[in-house]
This record gives C-alpha cells, sequence and structure tokens, in this order.
C-alpha cells in the first residue's frame, strides 16, 4: 500500500505564491513518475507537473514559467511551486503516484487565489 499526504494550500492573492508538498510512504517502487493534478468545480482533473525518479519534468502549458516542480527521492517527497499565481489556478490540487502500472492519489488540498 502505498499513501500520499499534500499539504501547503491555502488562500493567497493574485500574484502571490505557494509551495505544495507531497509525501509518499509504503512499499514505492524504484521507477515511478510523481505528478501534481487539479480540479476545479465543474471541471476535470487535469495534470499541472510530473517528474519521474531520475528528474524528467513536463509541465502543462498553462503554468510553465509559472510553476516549479522538484522532488527529494530520499523523502519519497514531491514539491510544487508556485509563483505568479492567477485566480484561474484556484482548484484543488492533487498529487499522484505511479508505481508499477498502479496509481495512487492523495487526497488533495484547496488552493485559492483571488482576484
Amino acid at each position: 500500500q502505498v499513501q500520499l499526504v499534500e499539504s501547503g494550500g491555502g488562500l493567497v492573492q493574485a500574484g502571490g505564491s505557494l509551495r505544495l508538498s507531497c509525501a509518499a510512504s509504503g512499499s514505492i517502487c524504484g521507477i515511478n513518475v510523481m505528478e501534481w493534478y487539479r480540479q476545479a468545480p465543474g471541471n476535470q482533473r487535469d495534470v499541472v507537473a510530473g517528474i519521474t525518479n531520475s528528474g524528467n519534468i513536463r509541465y502543462a502549458d498553462s503554468v510553465k514559467g509559472r510553476f516549479t516542480i522538484s522532488r527529494d527521492n530520499a523523502k519519497n517527497t514531491v514539491y510544487l511551486e508556485m509563483n505568479s499565481l492567477k485566480f484561474e489556478d484556484t482548484a484543488v490540487y492533487y498529487c499522484r503516484l505511479s508505481c508499477s502500472l498502479r496509481q495512487y492519489w492523495g487526497q488533495g488540498t484547496q488552493v485559492t487565489v483571488s482576484s
């Protein structure tokens, strides 16, 4: 079993910054991908950024240049540094771990950006 716990969400003004964390525990395989998704009310859940255990990174076009994903493999933790936040970044942010053909999700953390 794998457990994911996100933290760091909150309320911030437009233009501000937040840093999300997601700590994984349990039976984590060596080759894995950790990703951040987000879901706004009425919308589907979309990928925001992802990083492999070897450090390959990808971003959604909407966050390129503003968000930075990183990970600490020793701590099995992934981070999402979010800068220049916009109202449209408001959503519940979820962490996902893909490992051995399985996907595990965290419980989500709310990010609200006031305009």
